[in-house]
């Protein structure tokens, strides 16, 4: 049997020749048996061109690599993660972000109240609850959402404040006013356990609107009044020798302010100044209350008997025309169906409400307690800015701090 073909430079290694057709056999430019069953087996044992057979080679040592379960590498693992989650928040706030941007009343959510569930038309429940303030806010928001639903054919609205600034005051009642005015919907509303001053000025946004006034038997309503807070601690500063040395360019620049003592001169042309801010606002207070409350157009002397900034119960309110009747919510809503000419049987009550955000449910105890609980600095600014209010509280400042 003739000696297989060796490689130039390699002696006693084959080298397999296969010509095209045909079929390799035993012989010249073929294995040898026994050469290809060693070739075929990893070069383990094989014969070369001697015929003698080969050393079997030793495999190659085993590789060690570090566990994928090492220490680092899980923390690795675990920080990646965690940054994943991170990012995956950040564009979720961001979307938000940026579809709310396009929102005039964002996450504003609507669910149903009562009667029909399958109902088109809709009794829309505004809710004003707590300090109006002076920002555009949660009232606003479901006014708009109102406003765009060409479904929503009444509005009940209810009202739980004890009022608020003079300015948030007013631009709520010029929204509710224009809501009844572009949509052609009688307003009624529905009082809970206070709606008082501010809270009552929203009211008169029924206008000339019969029987639209529903308070509860435990209401306590009125005090129609403006106040400005004002509290003077120049006298405490002067046991621990502070006194205010404001640089201005008039004394009257100073007025209301908590520091600054001034001559008996100026102190009394600030006072005059500030009882004349109240005096406007009261007298555009009662303006507001005879559009809603028809009664006093004509009978100024009774308005005046009412509208000295004390506080009335449900059967006192009523006695004195501020109010039509005595009833619940669910009274109002019935009365709002009939004055707007709707179907029980084929109407919907809806409400409005805030959605709970991603992180509401795990943040929402911290951020509450920091954004909307304790004294802010605006509510520090607030104590010493003078400002005109609508409300029934003895801390208005104070209470601001904590509003919405």
């Amino acid at each position: 049997m003739s000696p297989s073909p060796t490689s130039p430079g390699r002696p006693g290694s084959p080298t397999p020749i296969f010509q095209s057709g045909s079929t390799p056999t035993a012989g010249a430019g073929t294995y040898t048996d026994a050469g290809q069953a060693g070739f075929a087996h990893g070069g383990m044992a094989g014969t070369g061109a001697t015929g003698q057979s080969m050393p079997p080679r030793e495999p190659p040592p085993p590789r060690f690599m570090r566990g994928a379960g090492g220490p680092s590498r899980r923390w690795l693992g675990r920080l990646g993660w965690f940054a994943f989650f991170i990012a995956l928040l950040a564009m979720w706030s961001m979307y938000n972000n940026y579809r709310s941007y396009f929102q005039s009343n964002p996450g504003i959510e609507e669910r149903y109240y009562s009667l029909s569930q399958t109902a088109s038309d809709k009794v829309a429940i505004i809710d004003v609850e707590g300090l109006i303030t002076h920002q555009d806010g949660f009232a606003k928001w479901q006014v708009d959402r109102a406003l765009a639903d060409e479904s929503v054919k009444a509005i009940v609205l209810r009202v739980d404040s004890p009022g608020g600034t003079v300015t948030g005051s007013n631009y709520l009642y010029h929204q509710l006013t224009q809501l009844a005015k572009k949509r052609d919907i009688k307003l009624v509303v529905s009082m809970g356990g206070v709606c008082a001053s501010g809270g009552y000025y929203i009211s008169m946004a029924v206008g000339d609107t019969p029987d639209s006034i529903y308070a509860e038997p435990t209401t306590w309503t009125g005090s129609i009044g403006v106040v400005i807070p004002h509290y003077n601690l120049s006298g405490m500063l002067e046991k621990y020798n502070v006194s205010d040395d404001s640089i201005v360019s008039n004394p009257l620049k100073l007025t209301g302010s908590l520091t600054y003592k001034g001559t008996p001169e100026i102190a009394d042309k600030q006072r005059k100044i500030l009882q004349e801010l109240v005096d406007d606002s009261f007298h555009d207070f009662k303006e507001i209350v005879k559009s809603g409350r028809p009664k006093y157009r004509t009978d100024a002397a009774a308005l005046d008997t009412i509208a000295t900034g004390q506080v009335f119960t449900a059967n006192q309110a009523k006695q004195n025309g501020l109010v039509d009747q005595i009833g619940y919510l669910e009274d109002a809503i019935d009365q709002a169906i009939k004055i707007n000419k709707l179907n029980r049987e084929d109407v919907r009550v809806v409400k409005y409400r805030k959605p709970k955000g991603l992180l509401d449910d795990v943040l929402g105890g911290a951020l509450g307690k920091s954004q909307g609980g304790g004294l802010s600095m605006n509510g520090l600014l607030d104590l010493a800015t003078p400002r005109a209010y609508f409300i029934w509280t003895s801390l208005p400042a104070l209470a601001a701090a904590g509003g919405q």
